[in-house]
């Protein structure tokens, strides 16, 4: 990878397993310094078996080639992430280049909650998806801006989901999601003027350490629900690397600022800049007949070579999109 970004500081908040290690890595490929959070530093503190650990981060982000500075910080806590940006604000001479919004509570509630209708579930699965996830990237993204606006640049990605457009995991988890991309957007209208772009990703299917333990419980129970079947065949995943060299490149553009306000597919934005994941495929975007005819009837999951990659166009996919408001 070309090493465009050594001198820049990023901050990757939950980056102790998934996404957010892979974000972590995909930055210190390019030469970054990368400031990573989680509740902990070391392994088994997490509150399920999955664990994960900012320690076990920090030695592939070093490998990858880049610098790692892990930070203990529980992003619903706002004083400690007040803390961790003046930490930043200290150690980097008032220097932040990238924030990625990433942290996210509410996995353990959506897996107790599949299969449920809302009322079916715990409200509390509510809070565990929108404050460590949605508000955090709240707070963060104050803090972050105070550092950024004064320098007229600086990149806020938001991690989001398509789940945010068409039901996937539930109310509490669609609606944290379509905020994400509102919060972006809004964010991007404030920011422009001082050179600062806010915009919002989607992964496709990732690979991360739940949705594997989840495709292999389905497979095992042999899932009649659609989107576990989905999950179980492993279709069209991505490796969590791509969204970090995704990030990387944009953080590299001259003219990332064009994108802002703007929702970006990750495996689109991986075909624009001319990256590949961790195993060298390129996903198809989530707007593809390849990816969406799988999904609905997953047993042409072994024929994809078969399925023209051919891209639903945005305004087709709004007015697919049941789930948001009608007037």
């Amino acid at each position: 990878m070309p090493r465009e970004l050594v001198g820049t500081v990023a901050l990757v908040t939950g980056a102790s397993r998934g996404i957010g290690r892979g974000i972590a890595v995909g930055l210190a490929e390019a030469g970054a310094t990368v400031f990573v959070t989680a509740r902990s530093l070391e392994s088994g503190a997490s509150s399920d078996a999955v664990g994960g650990a900012l320690a076990e981060t920090c030695q592939e982000v070093e490998a990858a080639g880049g610098r790692c500075i892990p930070v203990a910080v529980d992003h619903a806590d706002d004083a400690q992430v007040e803390a961790l940006f003046a930490r930043i604000e200290r150690e980097s001479n008032g220097r932040l280049d990238v924030l990625v919004n990433n942290v996210y509570g509410g996995v353990r509630a959506l897996r107790q909650s599949i299969g449920k209708s809302f009322w079916e579930s715990d409200p509390g699965a509510w809070d565990a998806c929108n404050n460590a996830g949605l508000r955090s990237h709240y707070i963060a993204s104050v803090q972050a801006a105070r550092l950024m606006v004064p320098r007229r640049s600086g990149l806020i990605c938001t991690i989001s989901s398509w789940g945010g457009l068409l039901p996937l995991f539930g109310v509490a988890y669609g609606v944290g999601k379509a905020a994400c991309d509102r919060l972006a957007a809004e964010m991007a209208a404030e920011l422009k003027p001082s050179g600062v772009t806010s915009l919002s990703l989607w992964p496709g299917v990732v690979g991360t350490e739940h949705i594997r333990e989840l495709a292999e419980e389905s497979r095992d129970a042999n899932s009649s629900d659609p989107l576990l079947r989905s999950l179980a065949s492993q279709t069209n995943w991505e490796t969590p690397l791509l969204t970090g060299r995704v990030i990387a490149a944009l953080a590299a553009d001259p003219n990332v600022l064009r994108r802002t306000g703007r929702v970006g597919i990750v495996a689109e934005l991986a075909a624009r800049y001319g990256v590949v994941d961790a195993e060298g495929r390129r996903p198809v975007s989530l707007r593809s007949l390849r990816a969406v005819l799988p999904f609905a009837l997953p047993s042409l999951a072994t024929r994809t070579g078969w399925i023209p990659d051919l891209r639903a166009p945005w305004w087709l996919l709004l007015l697919a999109a049941r789930m948001s408001p009608r007037f």
